[in-house]
């Protein structure tokens, strides 16, 4: 199992903890040997690092665990393959905040490589899920690599905008330093807890005019 190259140098020996290998080896198996499908398929399974190189990153955004809907997941936390018509409501309501906040046109797709492209990493506390069964890699020890991740961010980073929607992200969020990055709590975006803050948190006009002031572009969302 192999991540970007840049990602690859930021995390260093972190790659080749006891821990960490424990964690790839399990995670091939599971690939190999289960007999259920697992998203996102092997070859996305790094996506995100892939499109938001360690040195591109000025934003965060922290999910829970990929789709568990069969061509739903591609490797982006929150984000669907392209040809998806229906999309998630978690995804949904994003969008639904988002116009709201920046005033913009509600997208037609929910593809989001684009933020990623922009310098927005859009992981998840847990890479991989079986198909049908939401939280079901979540005993495979993810957050050894997950949490080295927020760490490299956290001390080799200035100025990173950390969008923790949810508790689980909340959790993940603890090892951030305030005092260098802008935190940003809501509710996770889900149709069950959307109603309780995460509608009307304007995260998204926020991160930008923060990344202004830091004399960064702003994402177009």
């Amino acid at each position: 199992m192999t991540i970007e190259s840049s990602w690859a140098k930021a995390l260093g020996n972190r790659l080749k903890s006891d821990k960490m290998v424990r964690l790839f080896r399990s995670v091939e198996e599971v690939y190999e040997h289960n007999q259920k499908t697992v998203f996102p398929s092997r070859e996305n399974l790094f996506k995100a690092f892939e499109l938001c190189p360690f040195t591109n990153v000025k934003v965060v955004i922290i999910g829970q665990d990929p789709y568990p809907t069969r061509g739903h997941a591609h490797g982006l936390s929150f984000s669907v393959d392209s040809s998806v018509i229906n999309l998630p409501r978690s995804l949904r309501n994003i969008f639904k905040e988002l116009c709201a906040d920046v005033h913009c046109e509600m997208p037609i797709q929910g593809d989001l490589s684009h933020w990623a492209k922009q310098g927005v990493l859009l992981i998840n506390t847990v890479l991989t899920v079986e198909e049908g069964l939401p939280g079901s890699h979540a005993h495979l020890g993810w957050h050894h690599f997950t949490d080295p991740v927020i760490e490299v961010i956290n001390q080799n980073h200035q100025s990173v905008v950390f969008m923790l929607w949810g508790n689980k992200a909340k959790m993940v969020g603890d090892q951030i330093d305030a005092s260098k990055h802008l935190v940003l709590h809501a509710p996770h975006p889900s149709p069950l807890s959307a109603y309780q803050g995460f509608f009307g948190c304007k995260h998204f006009s926020k991160a930008n005019q923060f990344l202004v002031k830091q004399g960064k572009a702003p994402i177009q969302w």
